[in-house]
């Protein structure tokens, strides 16, 4: 029994006893079918590890790696496809790992620049993609579609256990990780200093965040990755005083989008993956404008002090 056996077993049960409170003709379905409990109980997982990694990756400056890395997923995605895999996830995994180890070493041993070995992987690995396809593969089919896009049909028992692997264990990391992933960050030089192994810290993180971007890939597709891994981060950044209470935040604005943007998506027959990006993007523009609202209307003596 794999660990996605064990999280359905625990989560069955919660999701039954909440679907009569659930509104909506078709949503409350993710609550009582196993095949729409495992996409839901998918997001989830992915959501809070997200929330987690986004607000190190907001502080860190590397936004767009996800972006990066997410793009390099789908070319192992349409390997895997052309090649017949049971799970083109595992050829994301490796993709996306050895992608992220290589912008690592680039940077740290200033080859390049971070943003610009992003691009050269992101470009690259997409055009490898698109290549396969259409020279090996058909090109886009519904499937190829559904990885491009987000489609939370395509999890099956094999990717959820994949996806709770992933989430559980990279949660884990950075929690175990948060004292020196926050060190390294602020003052890099003094963490070497104090005998922090700066480089180690960094590449681990870099494999981490590889990991958590493959393990969304069918939650909101490879192309809106940065949607749910970013957008709610930095949302709590606009009201969090303190990074902990970033964290929360978070948490609370990414699983606000993806639980809105399912029951959206659900409701209206629209593209799940799609929906959750315009929920996340709608909420950090109605959060910003409420910021800007209250600093230069209701508390304009604030910007003078």
């Amino acid at each position: 029994m794999g660990i996605g056996e064990y999280v359905m077993e625990v989560a069955k049960p919660v999701l039954e006893f909440i679907a009569p409170m659930v509104p909506g003709e078709i949503f409350p379905y993710f609550f009582t079918m196993e095949m729409f409990q495992r996409a839901l109980v998918a997001a989830v997982l992915v959501t809070l590890v997200a929330g987690v990694l986004g607000s190190f990756l907001l502080v860190r400056n590397l936004a767009l790696i996800g972006d990066g890395l997410a793009h390099v997923s789908f070319g192992g995605v349409a390997v895997g496809v052309v090649l017949g895999a049971s799970s083109p996830l595992w050829y994301a995994l490796v993709f996306s790992v050895v992608s992220a180890i290589l912008i690592h070493e680039l940077q740290t041993r200033e080859l390049l620049t971070g943003d610009a070995s992003i691009a050269i992987f992101l470009t690259g690995m997409l055009a490898l993609g698109l290549v396969v396809l259409r020279v090996f593969g058909g090109g886009i089919t519904s499937e190829i579609d559904g990885y491009l896009f987000g489609s939370l049909l395509l999890i099956d028992e094999e990717s959820l256990d994949l996806i709770a692997t992933i989430s559980i264990v990279s949660l884990i990391s950075l929690m175990l990780l948060y004292s020196g992933l926050l060190s390294t960050t602020i003052d890099p030089l003094a963490a070497r200093v104090q005998g922090l192994p700066v480089r180690a810290i960094g590449l681990v993180f870099s494999i981490i965040t590889a990991a958590v971007v493959v393990s969304m890939v069918q939650v909101i597709g490879a192309l809106l990755v940065t949607a749910l891994l970013v957008t709610p981060a930095a949302t709590g950044g606009l009201i969090g005083r303190s990074f902990r209470s970033c964290l929360i935040w978070a948490q609370i604005f990414g699983l606000s989008s993806v639980f809105l943007g399912l029951y959206l998506s659900a409701e209206y027959d629209s593209g799940s993956g799609a929906m959750i990006a315009l929920v996340a993007a709608s909420i950090f523009a109605a959060v910003a404008i409420m910021q800007i609202v209250w600093k230069t209307i209701i508390r304009p003596s604030d910007n003078w002090n």
